[in-house]
């Protein structure tokens, strides 16, 4: 056989000679899988050729000659091999302009039979060449599915560095280009105008993105996709749970709040909070128009007219800068009898923060509120202690979220701790007005006759410590009767917890 002096000219770079000398030797023994061994590794050597020339179309040629050798499964070297090539060439297509996905379809076509090995490195090569351009990809949901999702090597789970950059693992970039061709549709028209949402598909696939999720959090979008496939479901009570990993992690960015307010269109009150927030957000003007626009329609529909021409301007001022087109719902609104007679508001930036509130409490929505009560403000650092009761205490920074807090204020708080000193974060604060002190553990009243120790500027009343700035105050005197709140607080000279009033009620 001559295998050895086939190998010896493809080595050399004679192809077509050990093409011929091949084809000879299997022509003579058609069924011998020596012979196909020895031209399956011509043809990938041509393989090879037709990459460095980009020859793309000598390059399925020959493609389609080792797929027509229809080699036994287990030859698997010759396409674990090819496999390297075969993404090179779908990297060479890409970068044309535009890219002849016609090629992409042919090359996915004549694979499909290859017998690769799963999962593998040169498996793993495949679907990082075919994922470059899913976006545009018709069929790449037909190729993710073909190639099995179960395939990944546990490199492909990590993120990796280049150039100083760090890239996304593959898992993240295939399963989020996944999710975006399900959230797209598959075309029901001939040019793809008309696109309907295989919700099936959905179905069966959200179990898998669930499973990465929850093994992968630093995988950032995929919430956000499944989100938004929920949202194709019409399943809008899980949508929020879904949402909120991604929600947190993007929350200065507007859009993440404009997707918040299409979730809850049903809630009128929070799909404007939602509104309001992202435009809130320090943004540029051009990439708010949409959240604008829909929200100027909220802004109409509640009769607020100053604030809706005040969007109206802005939008408008937008679009002439950039040279767009005003479309006709601007120029309807702009047309209304009640704009020629609004005057407009500078901005409406009160309005955003006056409503905004609502939307950030949805972050933190699955944590449970407390009420605690205010017991130390310290308002050069914008820093207050807070107490629940003897088990439940600490501090944390109110800047931009309080004004002007007092000891003994009654607040509604979600916080997380950071640290082991006390110290939370905190997420969301409302004050609030109780009916009765006994429905605020750390606070209650008592009344009696003030007893101040001769010589001393505090006192006591049944229990309850009055310190000096309290006596001083309200010019006490030993055995004054009054009535007093006071706080739950821990004395640290004392090592021990304790009532010290703040508040001097009659």
């Amino acid at each position: 056989m001559p295998a050895k002096e086939i190998k010896e000219l493809r080595q050399s770079g004679r192809l077509d000679e050990a093409l011929a000398m091949a084809k000879e030797e299997l022509n003579a023994q058609p069924d011998n899988i020596w012979c196909k061994r020895n031209i399956s590794w011509v043809y990938y050597e041509f393989l090879k050729k037709n990459v460095r020339e980009v020859n793309v179309d000598g390059f399925i040629e020959n493609l389609i000659k080792l797929k027509d050798l229809n080699l036994p499964e287990e030859e698997v070297m010759i396409f674990d091999t090819s496999a390297y090539q075969i993404g090179s060439m779908l990297f060479k297509i890409q970068k044309t302009e535009p890219v002849d996905f016609s090629k992409v379809n042919q090359i996915f076509d004549n694979i499909r039979e290859f017998h690769f090995t799963k999962p593998s490195e040169s498996y793993s090569v495949l679907m990082n060449a075919f994922q470059k351009g899913a976006q545009n990809w018709s069929r790449f949901l037909d190729f993710a599915d073909w190639w099995g999702l179960e395939n990944f090597m546990p490199a492909d789970y990590q993120s990796e560095e280049y150039n100083n950059r760090q890239l996304s693992a593959l898992v993240d970039k295939v399963y989020g280009s996944y999710c975006k061709k399900l959230i797209e549709g598959e075309p029901k028209d001939a040019f793809g105008a008309i696109r309907e949402v295989n919700k099936e598909k959905v179905q069966q696939f959200l179990p898998q993105l669930d499973a990465i999720i929850e093994k992968h959090p630093e995988y950032k979008y995929l919430p956000y996709y499944k989100a938004q496939m929920l949202m194709s479901l019409g399943n809008k009570e899980d949508v929020l749970d879904a949402f909120l990993p991604f929600a947190k992690q993007k929350q200065n960015d507007f859009w993440v709040w404009g997707l918040m307010a299409e979730i809850f269109t049903d809630d009128k009150d929070l799909e404007f909070a939602c509104y309001c927030k992202a435009l809130s957000l320090r943004t540029p003007n051009e990439f708010l128009i949409k959240t604008r626009q829909a929200f100027t329609k909220l802004l109409v529909e509640r009769a607020l007219y100053a604030e809706a021409k005040t969007e109206l301007k802005n939008i408008i001022a937008v679009r002439e800068s950039k040279g767009w087109r005003i479309p006709n719902d601007i120029t309807n609104l702009t047309g209304s009898s009640w704009y020629a007679k609004t005057k407009a508001h500078a901005n409406n930036k009160e309005l955003y923060n006056k409503n905004r509130a609502k939307a950030e409490e949805l972050l933190y929505c699955n944590i449970p509120e407390l009420v605690v009560a205010v017991e130390f403000v310290n308002q050069h650092k914008n820093i207050l202690n807070f107490v629940k009761n003897q088990s439940l205490h600490g501090f944390f920074n109110y800047e931009g979220m309080l004004n002007n807090p007092k000891i003994g204020d009654v607040l509604k708080v979600r916080i997380e701790p950071i640290g082991n000193e006390g110290f939370y974060r905190a997420l969301t604060i409302k004050t609030i007005e109780v009916q009765s002190m006994e429905d605020v553990p750390a606070i209650k009243e008592v009344s009696g006759a003030l007893k101040i120790p001769e010589g001393k500027n505090f006192g006591f009343l049944d229990g309850v410590f009055i310190p000096p700035d309290v006596v001083e105050l309200n010019k006490l005197s030993n055995d004054d009767k009054i009535k007093v709140r006071s706080i739950l607080s821990f004395n640290k000279s004392k090592n021990d917890w304790g009532w010290k009033g703040y508040n001097v009620l009659k």
